[in-house]
């Protein structure tokens, strides 16, 4: 069973650039920027007709849960400002499930690598140049991935289609935007359904989403509930980009994307970003990738553990090294005891 958490903490501007570092235990990152269905004809097709060149080969080998009573997630750990912590060791973490304290059987800051399913919003909302900016910035979080991510594409307006289907070669990835066009409605819950199931499939026990968007939909048959109760029953950390053109900054239609990409980001435990320029989005990006390469992986095993399908809620609590001040965990706050398929 396979799990990951969450933490509403929020980003903060940092005063110095400049990385902080403690010697003997851990390095604190830069800081990231502030954040705070089908039917239609003409969305039978998101591409102009040209030939499709075929993705990078994966290895195929998947992963098997043998212990379904162990219980894995993910933890981002960030300062004061925003800057992710790497370095800590597993006697800094306290968990609790239940509220009854958990002993830590598996532990790892590892560099590993992600699925990750990249969910590129092409309704007839993001005209202008925003896919062009957003597409440019994924490449910046390409080139700061992991050299061992394996990248799903799924493009939606009226409904959500996947493009590429896992492959390891990020400029194909990148190279298939560059004939989409934007038109029509949107899809958006349904392109993150289909994301969640696509990189559940992935290689890598470790999956995320990129949800690149305004955040307005119309045209799914998925309900917000439905797609909010999948994240959170689901291992797959969403991180959203929501790409505001003047128009919806303070507009409602702009607020409600907002909130949209706020909570079904922050469910899942991960976060949504707001650029206001293309180079706070580049930096956003970067982030991200950056974030995914320095979590922490938590697993334990919760003593008389039964699958009672009951949601079960998890805290973490992080005891700071001596001479520094608090420290944040982000995180999926719970799972349900669900037993894997056999």
């Amino acid at each position: 069973m396979f799990l990951r958490s969450r933490y509403s903490a929020r980003w903060r501007k940092d005063p110095s650039p400049q990385p902080v570092q403690n010697k003997d235990l851990l390095t604190v990152q830069p800081p990231p920027v502030k954040s705070s269905t089908p039917d239609s004809k003409k969305s039978s097709s998101l591409l102009e007709t040209q030939q499709q060149k075929p993705g990078a080969e994966v290895d195929d080998k998947t992963q098997i849960i043998i212990n379904t009573d162990l219980i894995t997630f993910t933890v981002t750990v960030t300062d004061l400002y925003g800057r992710f912590v790497s370095g800590l060791g597993k006697n800094a973490f306290t968990i609790f499930d239940d509220k009854k304290e958990q002993q830590i059987t598996n532990f790892s800051d590892d560099d590993s690598p992600v699925s990750v399913g990249v969910l590129f919003d092409v309704s007839g909302s993001m005209s202008g140049d925003k896919v062009k900016r957003a597409r440019e910035a994924l490449s910046h979080f390409i080139q700061t991935s992991h050299d061992r991510d394996e990248y799903f594409l799924i493009a939606f307006n009226s409904r959500a289609q996947l493009l590429m289907d896992r492959t390891r070669d990020g400029n194909a990835v990148l190279d298939k935007l560059l004939f989409v066009q934007t038109r029509s409605n949107t899809a958006l819950y349904d392109a993150c359904y289909l994301g969640v199931e696509r990189v559940q499939r992935g290689t890598h026990p470790k999956r995320a989403l990129l949800l690149i968007s305004d955040g307005q939909d119309n045209n799914s048959r998925y309900t917000f509930n439905e797609l909010r109760r999948v994240l959170k029953e689901s291992d797959v950390v969403l991180y959203a980009i929501g790409i505001l053109g003047g128009g919806d900054v303070g507009s409602s239609l702009g607020m409600e994307g907002q909130g949209i990409l706020d909570e079904l980001a922050g469910v899942s435990g991960g976060k949504a970003f707001y650029p206001r320029t293309a180079a706070e989005m580049d930096d956003i990006f970067e982030q991200i990738a950056l974030e995914l390469r320095h979590q922490y992986s938590i697993g334990y095993r919760p003593p008389n553990f039964t699958n009672d399908g009951k949601w079960h809620k998890i805290k973490v609590k992080i005891a700071p090294p001596r001479g520094l001040p608090r420290l944040f965990p982000r995180y999926k706050e719970g799972y349900f005891a669900i037993a894997n398929p056999k």
